[in-house]
């Protein structure tokens, strides 16, 4: 990977599988779609279907740091929440979709946002903003992404720099309005492109983005660094690395994409 960027703040990731991943800005810690089942773990999401993992997650319900807020995609599919990340999520902040906050509820601290709803956090005496994103996620209920801004990531060329979590979706074109509002200086995208079998569809349907979808968004975002994850360890997932790394290396991308090893924490900047 090579790249440069003006973000002014610490920041870490350790991907630890899927789409859930931690994100550690100083003493500020944020989890992404928190999943923790052991492999083998399966659970029925439509009549004669069911989802199975096939890994492990890096780290266990007891050995995560301690978490200040959570940045939940979407709680209907059990690949971005299982029953142990809903026991994460008592006592958090967490972010959702507005069905999602219903649904987990009563949780004080869970709130729903609509797309390009605004919401204002404040941890360990910083200031964060946290702009939710569409998706278009099928099949299920609602789904968001996420854009992290703070005053203490600095600009770049007069907007604010942003680390963009993609949440689970396919490509639209609305989210090229990404770029007209942050300096985009990581994006971790959910990848893997994964399919469902719907009624009355004669194909599988993609219900997430694959490796070229991935690059077109990259590009329209301008994003600095791109952070694949939620491609691997699934039956539904159909892109897994090797052919994520040939989509790259077609669409002129590669130099910008960091692959993170599971369980390892990675500074970024």
């Amino acid at each position: 990977m090579a790249t440069s960027s003006t973000f002014e703040a610490s920041l870490a990731i350790t991907h630890i599988g899927t789409a859930t991943a931690l994100i550690e800005l100083g003493d500020v810690t944020l989890i992404t779609d928190p999943y923790l089942s052991p492999a083998g773990s399966s659970r029925d999401v439509a009549p004669g279907v069911s989802l199975t993992s096939h890994y492990t997650p890096s780290r266990t319900l007891e050995t995560l740091p301690p978490i200040d807020a959570v940045l939940l995609s979407h709680e209907d599919h059990p690949d971005n929440l299982d029953s142990l990340g809903r026991r994460l999520l008592d006592g958090r902040r967490v972010l959702t979709t507005t069905d999602g906050a219903r649904k987990l509820g009563p949780r004080p601290g869970v709130r729903g946002m609509k797309p390009w709803e605004i919401v204002e956090l404040s941890i360990a005496r910083k200031r964060f903003q946290v702009t939710a994103t569409p998706c278009q996620h099928l099949p299920g209920g609602e789904c968001i992404g996420f854009i992290l801004s703070s005053p203490d990531f600095g600009t770049t060329h007069g907007l604010p720099n942003a680390i963009y979590f993609s949440g689970d979706t396919v490509y639209t074109e609305e989210l090229a309005q990404i770029r007209t509002r942050f300096h985009i200086s990581v994006a971790l995208l959910n990848i893997g492109a994964a399919v469902a079998e719907l009624p009355g569809e004669a194909e599988p349907i993609l219900i997430t983005m694959d490796g070229k979808q991935a690059a077109q968004l990259s590009r329209d975002i301008e994003a600095d660094i791109l952070i694949p994850m939620h491609f691997e360890s699934w039956d539904h997932f159909t892109e897994g690395k090797a052919k994520l790394l040939e989509a790259f290396k077609e669409e002129g991308i590669i130099e910008k994409v960091l692959w993170l090893e599971p369980g390892t924490k990675t500074k970024v900047f």
